[in-house]
């Protein structure tokens, strides 16, 4: 990772996590993803040479930032959905400031509707980081979009199991390889075999 990228990010986590300290309602909090997960799912696109990567949950554009420049030393591309168009407005501005907007698609759509779009088998990296409770009404797309040894990655594992769980549970019902990763928090790790 560059200096302009890692300056970028951690200016985007710093500014976040003042802003979401003087949020009650979670909804209000930009939520980015943390520095030591976003470096898990930053060398883990590399290491599976993820060319085509989703990302559903842009938020301000931190998580996209770490996938967009690992699929520039890959050769890949982003498209990252969102349904906050002020959300996807800072994520764009961004990305542009980090000289990656080339490797990315925002979307301005609901992420369930962007995976029943996609074509079978698709999709190298699926990185889940929206609302956990709706994952499992998206069923079978998030696996469905997966090529076979392709990833999906949804975060907040550790930190809300419980909503978590039901697409935890769908996972090893159709997947043989399934994990958490305590980093960040946590992330929930599948692979389609």
């Amino acid at each position: 990772m560059d200096d302009v990228v890692q300056a970028v990010i951690d200016r985007v986590t710093e500014a976040a996590a003042r802003h979401d300290a003087t949020k009650e309602d979670r909804l209000e909090r930009w939520r980015v993803l943390e520095p030591d997960a976003g470096r898990f799912v930053w060398f883990l696109t590399q290491t599976v040479a993820a060319r085509r990567i989703v990302e559903i949950g842009t938020s301000r554009g931190v998580s996209t930032l770490w996938l967009a420049d690992a699929a520039r030393s890959v050769g890949g591309r982003v498209t990252s959905y969102d349904t906050d168009p002020d959300a996807q407005r800072d994520a764009a501005r961004v990305l542009e400031e980090a000289g990656l907007a080339e490797y990315v698609d925002l979307r301005l759509r609901d992420g369930g509707k962007g995976l029943a779009e996609l074509d079978d088998g698709e999709v190298d990296l699926l990185f889940l980081d929206a609302e956990r409770t709706e994952y499992p009404s998206w069923w079978p797309h998030p696996i469905r979009v997966l090529r076979t040894g392709g990833v999906l990655v949804a975060d907040n594992a550790l930190s809300h199991p419980d909503e978590i769980a039901p697409l935890e549970e769908l996972l090893r019902r159709n997947l043989s390889a399934v994990t958490t990763i305590p980093v960040g928090k946590g992330e929930l790790v599948a692979v389609r075999r």
